[in-house]
């Protein structure tokens, strides 16, 4: 794809969703943090049921301390891996007390040496939480770079990076929920909805999905 087409793909994409927002439920970056963090294999209708009981006794780093590892896990039970998951939320919290005075780190380095954050998670509170131009990789958007060649590679770390240089400047704040958004719900894994996409035209993928059939009510009461 050239800079022109790259430019108008993400015009688009704005001027439909100027201030996209993700769907996780947070009040502050520590909720951000560890939601995302829960969110790993995991939908994130299932981490809000989870978090609005749990953020209500513990939106904090020493209230969940205080609600202890076996607390977490009681509110965290209907999310996959949530053994693994509540120790890790209480781990994260304790060290964000002892070596950052309980607030989020602002910067990459800081955030993946907490229990249970890697690079995408990182990238989500760096993006979502504090503003930064970062892009997380997840399966939605992996897909999307490929599929369409707006950053087409092997790994998610080679499509972060190709995606950090090629996205047009005005556009790196909001790129990656847009290309997140633009998966789940239109550029789908099996059945792609061509159809209604907005960059359809921009987009090298083929066959393009055709329009689902109009029901048969529908179509009598068109006639008519």
């Amino acid at each position: 794809m050239n800079k022109a087409d790259v430019f108008e793909f993400y015009r688009r994409l704005a001027e439909l969703n100027p201030e996209p927002e993700g769907e996780l439920e947070w009040t502050t970056p520590y909720t951000l943090l560890i939601a995302v963090a829960l969110s790993a294999q995991a939908t994130d209708v299932s981490v809000n049921i989870a978090t609005r009981q749990l953020f209500a006794v513990a939106n904090t780093p020493q209230a969940m301390l205080e609600l202890g590892e076996e607390g977490v896990r009681g509110f965290i039970r209907t999310i996959g891996l949530f053994n693994t998951k509540a120790k890790h939320v209480i781990a994260l919290s304790e060290i964000l007390i002892e070596r950052f005075e309980g607030e989020v780190p602002r910067d990459r380095a800081s955030l993946e040496t907490l229990p249970g954050v890697g690079r995408k998670t990182a990238n989500v509170v760096l993006n979502t939480a504090f503003g930064e131009p970062t892009i997380a990789v997840d399966t939605h958007l992996f897909r999307v770079a490929n599929r369409t060649k707006l950053a087409p590679g092997k790994t998610p770390l080679a499509v972060e990076l190709k995606l950090m240089k090629a996205t047009p400047g005005p556009f790196l704040r909001h790129a990656h929920m847009w290309l997140i958004l633009h998966g789940r719900y239109i550029c789908k894994a099996r059945k792609p909805e061509c159809w209604r996409c907005p960059v359809e035209d921009l987009c090298p993928y083929k066959p393009k999905t055709p329009a689902p059939k109009a029901s048969a009510s529908v179509a009598v009461e068109a006639a008519a």
